[in-house]
């Protein structure tokens, strides 16, 4: 059995047997071979085991399975997966998308244009997806080629929509998603990554982002400003904590996500003096009773 890949691809799925078959069709047709592929199985009650199994059968790259009986959360199997991947660099393959054949052999020529010395200062490669009619998923980057991080490219460049990258494994292993129970955003980690490396933007095409099924579990996600209240004030709290040092660059972002901080605490049942006291800083704090009437007002609004 190897030990070593060049790229672990993790595909998290919760009743998906309809659509895994495009991840599969797209790793079986990879021009670049080394890599393993998870399929983690976060509670499905449809035949999603049962495909899994017969593909590993026939597949001539690794297929591992792993699962949980019930639907423990995305963040979790994320860490778990982290634990027992055998690649250097993860990639994560949606279970309802497709990348291009030769994805994976740009992702590994991407990373080999960085000189051997530098790249203990980068922690991966991202790049641009485009839709299933074949429409660009967001904006491009500023440059065909850039160097920055996550906190640069969402503050300074507001560059938005779907992308998709690898991060090497043993820098996600230093900086887990929180143990809880309820779903976390993932800029959770994205950020505290961008704080200490850098990557590589390319401005190349090598995901199929399917937006009619995302926009259904964005539906049914969204019913509710409690749905997930908890999970969504973690993911806000962050924001505010970590990143004020970005507040002139980006005023709006940063209010906006301390408003939500706001709205989605009270939701928690977690009153104004809690709230203050999580924030880890003056300037949060300032901003945070600046910002109270509002957060407040929103939350009023969501009851009525």
């Amino acid at each position: 059995m190897r030990t070593n890949y060049t790229f672990t691809v993790f595909t998290c799925t919760y009743n998906r047997a309809a659509t895994l078959h495009r991840v599969y069709e797209s790793l079986a047709a990879q021009t670049f071979a080394d890599f393993e592929w998870i399929v983690f199985d976060n509670g499905s009650q449809d035949n999603t085991k049962e495909l899994i199994e017969r593909w590993a059968k026939e597949s001539d790259f690794c297929i591992r399975y792993l699962s949980w009986p019930e639907n423990t959360g995305y963040q979790n199997t994320f860490n778990e997966c982290i634990s027992v991947a055998r690649g250097n660099f993860f990639l994560i393959l949606d279970s309802d998308d497709r990348c291009v054949p030769h994805a994976l052999e740009r992702f590994y020529h991407l990373w080999n244009r960085i000189p051997a010395a530098d790249k203990v200062s980068f922690s991966g490669i991202t790049v641009l997806c485009e839709d299933q009619n074949g429409n660009l998923a967001g904006n491009r980057f500023p440059e065909d080629y850039l160097i920055s991080n996550a906190l640069e490219l969402e503050y300074r460049y507001k560059v938005r929509g779907e992308k998709w990258g690898f991060v090497r494994i043993d820098i996600l292993r230093k900086y887990p998603f929180p143990k809880v129970k309820h779903h976390v955003m993932p800029h959770v980690v994205w950020h505290q990554i961008a704080r200490r490396y850098k990557t590589l933007f390319a401005n190349e095409i090598l995901r199929i982002y399917y937006s009619d099924e995302q926009q259904k579990v964005g539906q049914l996600t969204a019913v509710s400003p409690e749905y997930n209240a908890t999970g969504k004030l973690i993911g806000q709290q962050a924001i505010i904590n970590n990143n004020m040092d970005w507040f002139f660059t980006a005023p709006w972002a940063l209010s906006k996500a301390c408003i939500q901080y706001i709205r989605f605490s009270l939701h928690a049942d977690r009153g104004v003096i809690m709230q203050y006291r999580e924030l880890n800083n003056g300037y949060a704090r300032l901003l945070y009773l600046t910002l109270l009437p509002i957060g407040i007002v929103l939350y009023i609004k969501d009851k009525t």
